[in-house]
């Protein structure tokens, strides 16, 4: 596979998407990111605004097998990756496995479950594995979380821990649609007979195992120049010395940006990285990698435009 496949599967896919989802370019174009650059996405928005659903014909447009969590308050870990249950008859446990044997996992409203549940993610988003009982079980070099939470403010939350955070390629914060898209979306799903079965949208599989991983062989393959991987670890590295952050992003931050780059290339039809293409993915990369100062909190200071003003400034190679 090539790069101009890449970007005709993604296209492709997009295509599919838009049969349900009326607007929400950026948004999918960032799941397409995430997904050719192996990574994971969280989606943030207020309620009513198709995260979940955006979600859901994301997976239903790759054709792979998908799994989805809806988070609760009272949801344990085991009820994530599964346990191994002894069988009386046979005198054996049986491994049960929970709906993270995916390639593809919706973890819907996951900000409404404890740390400790949100905890049993961590190893999965890493590893691409879990273990319990002492047995690693691999869950395929395709696995990717796709996340959707509601906005801090919004009471019966529990905030993301920073390590879990950090397991994201990107945290995405999706917006209201436009005017025009507001009065598409009322003429589309405001019918007498809304459903929620995205089946009725026919919407149809564009891929599948074999091919996601040779087109993650392709992004894998993007040249990246010593020019351009320098711009990234200045990026990264300014937010560590910027006064207006407490906590600056990791050297991880600053690989996992790399990929996306590479995706982003890819996607484009391009089997090279330019520093446009680290621009546009600055944000939604490090946003949730970085802490504000108590002084940059008291003066009102937003991640996202001082990250933005980081780019800005720092010079990117001709």
């Amino acid at each position: 596979m090539n790069v101009d496949e890449v970007k005709a599967l993604a296209s492709a896919i997009r295509e599919e998407v838009a049969k349900a989802i009326t607007g929400q370019r950026d948004t999918v174009d960032l799941m397409l990111t995430a997904l050719f650059a192996g990574g994971h996405i969280l989606l943030e928005g207020p309620p009513g605004t198709a995260k979940t659903m955006t979600a859901r014909c994301f997976a239903q447009a790759l054709g792979v097998a998908y799994g989805r969590i809806q988070f609760t308050p009272d949801l344990m870990p085991g009820d994530i990756v599964g346990s191994n249950i002894y069988n009386f008859q046979t005198g054996q446990f049986t491994l049960t496995r929970g709906p993270i044997f995916c390639d593809v996992l919706l973890a819907d409203e996951i900000n409404r479950t404890p740390p400790k549940t949100q905890a049993a993610l961590l190893e999965a988003m890493q590893e691409h594995a879990v273990t319990f009982d002492g047995t690693t079980h691999s869950l395929g070099r395709n696995f990717m979380v796709v996340a959707t939470q509601n906005p801090i403010e919004h009471q019966g939350v529990y905030p993301l821990p920073e390590a879990q955070l950090d397991r994201f390629l990107f945290k995405h914060r999706v917006s209201y649609p436009d005017a025009q898209e507001e009065r598409a979306i009322i003429i589309h799903h405001g019918g007498g007979s809304a459903s929620h079965d995205i089946k009725q949208y026919g919407i149809e599989a564009q891929t599948d195992r074999k091919t996601l991983e040779a087109a993650l062989a392709t992004v894998g393959d993007v040249t990246l120049v010593d020019d351009v991987v320098g711009y990234i670890a200045a990026l990264v590295r300014g937010t560590r010395e910027s006064p207006d952050l407490e906590v600056g992003a990791s050297p991880r931050a600053g690989a996992m940006l790399a990929r996306a780059a590479r995706a982003r290339a890819a996607l484009d039809g391009r089997n090279y990285v330019i520093p446009d293409d680290v621009k546009a993915l600055a944000v939604p990369a490090l946003r949730h990698r970085v802490i504000l100062s108590p002084a940059a909190q008291i003066d009102g200071r937003l991640v996202e435009q001082i990250v933005s003003d980081l780019v800005d400034q720092t010079e990117a190679p001709r």
